[in-house]
């Protein structure tokens, strides 16, 4: 039997005819007979048997309904639960539920799982764990795991996630509509030109990953022609830009009449410093010959008088 749950520690017992469950009972034996729809179970205490009226049979028992009783049965000693007693839904410790049998060895082409305690698929080459013979719970290093099975190159519309190691849907690029098209300018302006451009544009509403298609271009330029007509305050800028050139102009005027005038006085000094020092020249000439003259006759005349007195 195993060990044996007192009735008063069951969810959904009623124990004695105090309890929802149980229809008639005895002081000794508990219940002896459940309302509708509730197991009468037996539980051993000792050498004593208590019926115990129950909503559903505990593990390693089955309910069975009849128009006189509905009872719980206990399932196959190598069952820990069953659905009726050909049929186990999981196995004791050392047996592997296959087809609703639990067995010590599985079927060729299965394996047994401990932790399952089932007979198991073995699993693909390319799989470390498996759910059966097709498909894969977790695939071996370097592969990518798409609907239960692992892949090298993932397939058309998929993209590898080296972080899952999963092969996950590409997702492409979208834009949204063309605005419309812009007033035609050019330099940033709208007026006084004859040839010009228009532009617009549209926003991306959901960038594409890593290996989807990219988005297209979000701005498109033409060439527009308008007719050609002045800018708003034209004449005043025309004025203004006028005044301007003759500023410049006087201004350049000036620049070059100064230089010429500062070239005039510099030839002017090289001038005047060339006729000093001609005279200098000039004048040292006269000094230097005015000491080497010779002596005139009229000088010596005294001199030879004076010699023959």
């Amino acid at each position: 039997m195993g060990l044996v749950v007192p009735h008063w520690e069951i969810s959904g017992v009623s124990s004695g005819c105090q309890q929802g469950g149980c229809l008639t009972c005895s002081d000794y034996n508990g219940c002896l007979s459940c309302k509708p729809r509730f197991f009468m179970h037996l539980e051993r205490i000792g050498m004593k048997q208590i019926g115990v009226c129950m909503t559903s049979c505990p593990p390693g028992f089955y309910g069975t309904r009849s128009p006189e009783r509905n009872t719980c049965t206990k399932c196959r000693s190598e069952c820990d639960s069953c659905f009726n007693k050909n049929f186990c839904t999981r196995c004791r410790a050392g047996f592997y539920l296959h087809l609703g049998k639990c067995q010590e060895n599985c079927p060729e082409g299965l394996v047994r799982s401990d932790t399952q305690r089932e007979c198991v698929p073995r699993c693909p080459a390319e799989c470390e764990a498996c759910v059966n013979s097709e498909t894969c719970a977790r695939c071996r290093p370097g592969l990518y795991q798409l609907s239960g099975r692992c892949h090298h190159v993932c397939p058309e519309d998929y993209e590898p996630s080296d972080k899952l190691m999963e092969c996950t849907p590409q997702v492409h690029c979208e834009v949204g509509e063309w605005s419309e098209w812009s007033p035609c300018s050019r330099s940033g302006r709208t007026c006084g030109f004859k040839r010009g451009q228009e532009t617009r544009t549209r926003q991306v509403l959901q960038y594409p990953s890593a290996f989807g298609n990219p988005c297209p271009e979000i701005s498109e330029m033409k060439e527009c022609l308008v007719k050609r007509r002045k800018c708003a305050g034209g004449r005043k800028k025309n004025e203004r830009r006028n005044r301007n050139n003759r500023k410049d102009k006087e201004n350049q005027e000036g620049r070059r009449e100064r230089k010429r005038e500062r070239g005039q006085e510099r030839e002017r000094d090289t001038g005047e410093r060339e006729d000093s020092e001609n005279r200098n020249k000039t004048e040292h000439r006269h000094r230097r010959g005015h000491d080497t003259d010779p002596v005139s006759p009229d000088d010596s005349l005294p001199l030879l008088l004076h010699f023959h007195h």
